[in-house]
């Protein structure tokens, strides 16, 4: 009986080797911090809380799928579902369905969102690009970087859908950061970006009147731009979003109003609180004090991605975690940021804690990657 037993642990211990402890302890709590808010944002929708479990179980499941696979599989896959996910963004362009305004759905049996498939296929592209120039990386392979980035960047911003176009973007560009981009070359673009933000700031008055049009962005992106500049600016609509999630913050003060007891959500005034706005839910139930807890462990989750990728045994083991990395980051800090009122509202999701299927299961699929880098690094070490 013993012996029986001590077979069951060693064969659980054997099924679950491919995960990293650390890695996997952080997104079991920021799963279980979501479920606690989910199942207050949506008390009067009963189900989503059971659906949000199945798309964790599924998650789970692709996971560990993907965190027994070896890194020298996942270079296998790299141009495969890049070619795959820009043909997909052209078949959007032709004939992809049209809602609310925007072309950015595939019907293919069932219905799909392409875009989202350039997050995971965007740095696994380019870290096998560099993986293959390694030792001998020139100036102008990071122009064909950015060509290839370029591209489905370019046709997700058309349909459009800025802020998927920019999550794809920086996850291309972190690949393309660590891969040695030198700073003199950076330089010059946060300049820049630094001037283009002051001239709006300074300009506010003028270049949002409604006669003046701004030939790079679509109005609607205008009008984002410009009631984040000044949301009293249109108070019931695009203005509305946030000043009620910047309420809902201010009023949890420092230890909350209590889990299930946030007025601000269960009187409806949050829109979409259980998916882009689960933080304004968040931080009115439990206070300053949970969003400190809550900052700090998408810390340790950037932290502990940041070291597999550090200790990565082949250079695109490092790109891709360090990129993959990099995205939680870029999530977590674009939906408080837009959330709290000092970003505009792109429709990001709130990593492992907003509800839905596909955010989850993308995001799950890059700590698959990690631990998959992770595993190999153990393997050669023993």
């Amino acid at each position: 009986m013993a012996l029986d037993k001590h077979t069951w642990k060693e064969q659980v211990k054997r099924l679950f080797a491919a995960f990293d402890k650390p890695l996997a302890l952080i997104v079991f709590l920021l799963l279980c911090v979501g479920l606690v808010t989910l199942y207050s944002a949506s008390i009067d929708v009963p189900g989503r809380v059971e659906d949000q479990i199945r798309n964790i179980v599924l998650t789970f499941i692709l996971m560990w799928v993907l965190a027994m696979l070896p890194t020298q599989t996942l270079m296998k896959f790299a141009v495969p579902l890049y070619t795959a996910g820009v043909a997909l963004l052209i078949a959007v362009a032709m004939f992809g369905l049209t809602k609310k305004g925007a072309k950015r759905w595939l019907n293919v049996g069932m219905v799909i969102q392409p875009s989202e498939i350039m997050k995971i296929a965007m740095p696994l592209m380019l870290a096998w690009y560099f993986q293959k120039r390694e030792g001998n990386i020139r100036w102008f392979d990071y122009l064909a970087a950015i060509a290839l980035l370029g591209v489905p960047v370019g046709l997700i911003a058309k349909q459009p859908d800025l802020g998927t176009g920019l999550l794809v973007a920086a996850a291309g560009l972190y690949v393309i950061y660590l891969a040695g981009l030198s700073w003199k070359l950076i330089l010059p673009v946060l300049i820049a970006g630094v001037v283009g933000i002051g001239t709006i700031l300074a300009l506010e008055d003028k270049i949002c009147q409604p006669d003046v049009e701004w030939h790079i962005l679509h109005d609607y992106q205008k009008h984002r731009v410009c009631t984040l500049l000044d949301p009293t600016s249109d108070p019931l609509g695009k203005g509305f979003h946030t000043i009620q999630s910047v309420i809902a913050i201010g009023s949890g003060g420092t230890t909350g109003k209590g889990w299930l007891k946030g007025t601000q959500a269960h009187l409806e005034f949050i829109p979409e609180k259980h998916t882009d706005f689960i933080f304004a839910v968040f931080a009115e139930e439990f206070g300053l004090i949970g969003e400190g807890v809550l900052i700090v462990l998408y810390l340790l989750l950037v932290a502990r991605g940041l070291m597999i990728a550090a200790s990565g045994a082949t250079l695109f083991g490092r790109l891709l975690a360090g990129a993959v990395t990099m995205i939680f980051f870029t999530y977590a800090f674009v939906n408080m940021g837009m959330v709290s009122g000092i970003l505009p509202v792109v429709g990001v999701p709130l990593p492992f804690m907003s509800y839905g299927g596909t955010a989850l299961v993308t995001l799950g699929l890059g700590v698959g990657i990690l631990m998959s880098v992770a595993r190999e690094k153990r393997l050669m070490q023993s």
